[in-house]
């Protein structure tokens, strides 16, 4: 942490100089500090219910029982050596199922720990099929990705007339309010953010981010720099708009060879999530104090959930019926939903129905274009495509501005006087009426033919 800190002051003019040169100095101390050495890790897995005392003695005993065996051949040494391995069994079931219960019993009102238990104890553990493992397989995914990307852009229906009755919607916010420039950052709300951020270390990153956040107070002053750069020349770094992409597949059970059984799995920099952290906050905080966040969307918001949007629904849905009328529901969902979003749709919304301009404006341009992506599985990589449309997926950002892309949904769906609740993509369209009265079904007929 002492030679991070002593490192030489930043002195490149430009955002990408600044991070290069950030890169190169901390490389250059980690690699006299802690020198890259090759070792071999053996393929144990975590089993910290065999690490207690009485696992311990039954253990000792068992060694004991079998060297005994061993050296005299007697069968009377085999059958106590029998005797016991089977207590060692017993107990470690007994270990093992004492520690996971003490666990559930701990978090039971923590549903997050109690889904990541059950998921340890019902999942076996990923394992990647030998024959995906070559660069040239890296690379069949890669095109096969894009090209499923465009070819679901290629099939949504670009109805003229429907796109100019959109247009004709008006932002319902405040012409006078707008976001003209970031906030300028201290330390302090780079230290708080870097450890609100989950430490995912991928292949991009110069050192892995449980590391980084531990020696975060040596190298805090560079980051200030780099991300104040970054905010005032509205300007995101190149390097930091890449992002490797592992193929995950859907199902256990599904064919492994065959490409469309994977969904991609993007990840990126944790640098470039420690600036997209420090923008999500700001842009946050703009969007709740002027309200322009729609009200019945649940997704990626605080004091919202899917539990929330299901309750919302599911009571609605109870009182409709306690009045003795009859509930219509109709469940949407947008195939692709982040990988197709229009950059150039995105933007118009941002500063017309969000209030977007200047410097703020300038860096959510640059963050969208010349975006890229490369495969990668193993040790092995494919080449990189470009991005044109779409939300990064494994970023900060991406939740939210995908959020305000569908800005224009809630306002079609409240000016048909339709319920609705949203979750991300997932959208619940519903409303009630009297079981002899159909007025209402073609009002909603008439809603899904605007959507």
């Amino acid at each position: 942490m002492e030679a991070i800190a002593m490192t030489p002051t930043l002195s490149a003019e430009t955002v990408d100089d600044l991070l290069d040169e950030y890169n190169r100095n901390v490389c250059n101390v980690i690699d006299v500090v802690a020198p890259i050495k090759t070792k071999r890790k053996p393929n144990t897995q975590k089993t910290p219910w065999r690490r207690t005392e009485i696992m311990q003695n039954l253990k000792s005993d068992c060694r004991r029982a079998e060297r005994k065996w061993r050296s005299t051949k007697l069968q009377i040494h085999l059958e106590l050596y029998k005797i016991s391995l089977r207590k060692f069994n017993d107990g470690l079931f007994k270990a093992r199922q004492q520690y996971f219960s003490e666990i559930i019993a701990k978090n039971v009102n923590n549903s997050r720990t109690l889904f990541s238990v059950i998921e340890k104890l019902t999942t076996p553990p990923d394992q990647i099929a030998p024959e995906l493992l070559s660069a040239g397989k890296c690379n069949e995914f890669a095109v096969y990705f894009n090209e499923k990307i465009q070819s679901i852009r290629s099939n949504i229906r670009t109805n003229q007339q429907n796109h100019k009755k959109l247009e004709q919607l008006q932002p319902l916010r405040d012409e006078s309010t707008t976001m003209l420039e970031f906030i300028t950052v201290n330390p302090k709300t780079i230290e708080e953010t870097v450890q609100q951020l989950n430490p995912s270390t991928c292949c991009l990153d110069t050192i892995p981010s449980n590391f980084f956040k531990t020696v975060v107070k040596s190298i805090v002053t560079d980051l200030c720099q780099i991300i104040n750069c970054s905010f005032q020349s509205g300007t995101v770094p190149k390097s930091l708009k890449v992002a490797a992409v592992k193929p995950l597949l859907k199902k256990r059970t599904l064919d492994a060879s065959i490409l469309a059984n994977y969904r991609p799995i993007s990840n990126l920099p944790f640098m470039a999530k420690i600036i997209e952290k420090v923008v999500f906050n700001q842009l946050s905080q703009f969007l709740t104090f002027n309200k322009i966040f729609d009200k019945f969307q649940s997704g990626f918001r605080s004091h919202h959930s899917t539990e929330t949007a299901l309750i919302k629904v599911i009571n609605d849905i109870r009182l409709n019926t306690d009045s003795g009328k009859v509930s219509v529901l109709i469940l949407l969902d947008l195939s692709a939903a982040f990988d197709t979003v229009d950059h150039t749709i995105l933007l118009h919304r941002l500063q017309t129905w969000v209030g977007l301009n200047g410097k703020v404006m300038q860096w959510f341009k640059s963050y969208l274009e010349e975006r890229s992506y490369f495969v990668s599985i193993g040790n092995f990589e494919s080449d990189r495509l470009p991005m044109s449309c779409g939300v990064p997926q494994g970023s900060v950002l991406g939740p939210l501005l995908f959020n305000l892309y569908m800005l224009p949904l809630g306002q079609i769906l409240q000016n048909c006087k339709v319920d609705y609740q949203s979750y991300a993509d997932d959208t619940q369209l519903y409303l009630s009426l009297n079981p002899d009265d159909h007025g209402p079904i073609e009002v909603l007929c008439d809603c899904l033919e605007k959507v």
